[in-house]
């Protein structure tokens, strides 16, 4: 019976840690208890599905996504200017900050204080690690049949 490896239909069960290109490291669960999803889930970035499939278990790998397969390219238009009247009075606002602001869906959406004058705000709603290449090193516990 051969091993079973990762593609649809299968749990898997792994170690991981997200990097910038430089090495700093964003995310890690090397140190702590391994990560289990259901392939195809839906849950995760189809590139980085797409990058596991055919390992087993014990299997170690490191692969990189572009930014337009992991968080998008930044886009300038989605740096917002709002009337300093969204936020509270009380509100000590700094740059760098993040708000969740509701949208029409009635979702809510976080954006990041970019700057800050007496009567508006600049607020950036790209996603924080848009344009920017994402190093994954993986180390798989276990690959077993999905339920």
């Amino acid at each position: 019976m051969s091993e079973l490896t990762i593609g649809p239909g299968t749990e898997v069960t792994l170690h991981f840690s997200l990097a910038f290109e430089s090495g700093d490291i964003i995310d890690s669960n090397f140190d702590a208890e391994p990560a289990t999803f259901v392939f195809g889930d839906g849950q995760l970035l189809q590139a980085f599905e797409d990058s596991l499939v055919g390992l087993a278990a014990k299997s170690q790998s490191k692969f990189v996504i572009a930014p337009e397969e992991a968080f998008g390219l930044r886009n300038e238009d989605n740096v917002k200017t709002v009337s300093r009247g969204v936020f509270s009075e009380e509100k000590t606002l700094q740059e760098g900050m993040v708000f969740s602001f509701k949208v029409a869906s009635g979702g809510e959406i976080p954006g990041v204080i970019k700057g800050i004058d007496d009567s508006s705000v600049s607020v950036d709603f790209n996603h924080p690690l848009a344009g920017k290449a994402i190093e994954f090193n993986v180390e798989i516990v276990d690959v077993k049949p999905s339920e």
